[in-house]
């Protein structure tokens, strides 16, 4: 074991047992600072951890917040890069299937054609049909013989128009097969590309981790508890959900948040869109498909394309998008709280809606009519707990037989050493925000921790 990762593997062990209760909320708030972008530096090994214990809490919060935004934005692009090589690669299929039928058709016509010349070649003479006619014994068997001539003539004249209109399709068919094709190596080397960049990110993420003393990880642990405290509250007692009424789902909404909640406990791991695993934006997209309703399947075109509504008529099932690039989603449960994906190394799970910076809400169903009725579903005990069982890199998934597969990416980076199972896992970090609700245009604050508060409502356990 290298150094680095024995390192990492204490760290995570001193954490674990320094970690406070396990109620801790597992959704990453993120500053309004700008994402770290491709050409971010971090400090070398040798140097991080000095560095690190010389800078504030808050700090160290900015810079762990922006490596994670930038990798779930960089998630969210691999994620658009897949779905637009699903499509491509289903397209190209179809073009494949078209060209083969054209080109069958194309031999049929060329050897309907043959035998017609034969034919032609075989029943020609020198003699003009007016001539044969003149000189016929029998003018009306001529003239019968004359409209069969004819007929063939004509039949003639269709097959060669056959032939050339499936010369012609089959070109152009096989050109559009060749465009289809490049285009679809293109994205398969983008694909490539945008994953290798997940997994650089990740590292980054790691990197910065594994620098942090187990007393840095613990308070990072309360500045973020005391701040999604504070965030919530903030936004309940002002007033920002509406009335004290919770609206009714349509029976697609209940039966998408049913889906989401049965999802809870299974791991994050980017670009994953279930049955084991989730991203963010696989478990919102999967949960509505398992209702009947197709949305996008990426965070940003969930925000881009569905109905925008206010978050005052909020209602479960409606999807909660959050920061100013639309890179987070999570699913609306009812009494402020949402069932979300957080990030890699996390577990699906039910955090405060406070708990990112919101930039909007949008609804999948704006057609539907709510039920007269509704009860929510329980959740399980773990529901609310936030455990997070790590900060390594979930593995990348694999190209499907449906897929061109990519040329293979660059190995991820070794995961970080997770804790028992009996032990409560490091605590992640999060920044307090005074706004209420928390906008994702909104700058990092550094209001004092207050304590939780004890007006928000919650979902019933079992």
């Amino acid at each position: 074991m290298s150094g680095r990762f024995l390192r990492l593997a204490c760290t995570a062990a001193a954490a674990a047992q320094l970690a406070l209760a396990p109620q801790s909320v597992a959704a990453l708030p993120g500053p309004g600072a700008a994402t770290a972008g491709p050409g971010t530096t971090t400090a070398s090994p040798g140097t991080a951890t000095a560095s690190s214990e010389k800078r504030s809490v808050a700090e160290l919060l900015t810079d762990l917040q922006q490596l994670y935004r930038a990798t779930e934005k960089a998630t969210e692009t691999y994620n658009a890069t897949e779905e637009q090589l699903k499509k491509q690669s289903t397209r190209a299929g179809r073009l494949d299937a078209e060209l083969d039928r054209a080109r069958l058709s194309l031999d049929e016509s060329r050897v309907e054609a043959a035998r017609l010349a034969r034919q032609q070649y075989q029943g020609s003479n020198d003699i003009s049909p007016y001539l044969r006619l003149l000189l016929a014994r029998d003018p009306q068997h001529a003239l019968d013989e004359g409209h069969v001539i004819g007929r063939l003539a004509r039949e003639r004249t269709e097959t060669v128009g056959r032939l050339t209109g499936n010369e012609r399709r089959s070109r152009d068919l096989a050109r559009k097969a060749r465009t289809a094709f490049y285009t679809q190596r293109a994205l398969a080397e983008r694909r490539k590309k945008d994953r290798d960049d997940v997994h650089r990110r990740l590292a980054a993420v790691e990197k910065l981790i594994a620098s942090l003393s187990a007393e840095q990880l613990t308070e990072l642990a309360e500045f973020e508890r005391t701040g999604i405290a504070k965030a919530q509250d903030e936004l309940i007692t002002s007033g920002a959900l509406g009335t004290a009424v919770e609206r009714t789902p349509t029976q697609e909404g209940e039966e998408a948040v049913r889906y989401a909640v049965r999802q809870l406990g299974k791991p994050y791991e980017w670009g994953a869109e279930g049955p084991k695993s989730y991203d963010c934006s696989g478990l919102t997209s999967r949960a509505w498909q398992d209702a009947g309703t197709v949305i996008p399947r990426t965070s940003q075109e969930q925000w881009a394309r569905l109905p925008r509504i206010p978050l005052t008529e909020l209602r479960p099932g409606d999807l909660v998008v959050y920061f100013p690039e639309a890179t987070h989603v999570a699913m609306y449960l009812g009494h402020g709280m949402v069932v979300q994906a957080p990030r890699p190394g996390a577990r699906v799970k039910v955090s405060p809606l406070a708990a990112n910076p919101v930039l909007g809400a949008v609804r999948p169903d704006p057609a539907g009519t709510p039920l007269p009725r509704y009860t929510p579903p329980e959740l399980p005990v773990h529901a609310l707990d936030g455990k997070d069982e790590g900060y390594a890199p979930a593995t990348a998934p694999r190209p499907t037989a449906a897929q061109p597969a990519a040329p293979q990416p660059s190995a991820p980076q070794p995961a970080a050493p997770r804790p028992a199972a009996s032990q409560p896992s490091a605590p992640r970090p999060s920044a307090p925000q005074s706004a209420a609700p928390r906008l994702a245009a909104s700058q990092p604050s550094a209001s004092q921790p207050s304590a939780p508060p004890a007006s928000v409502p919650k979902p019933s356990v079992r």
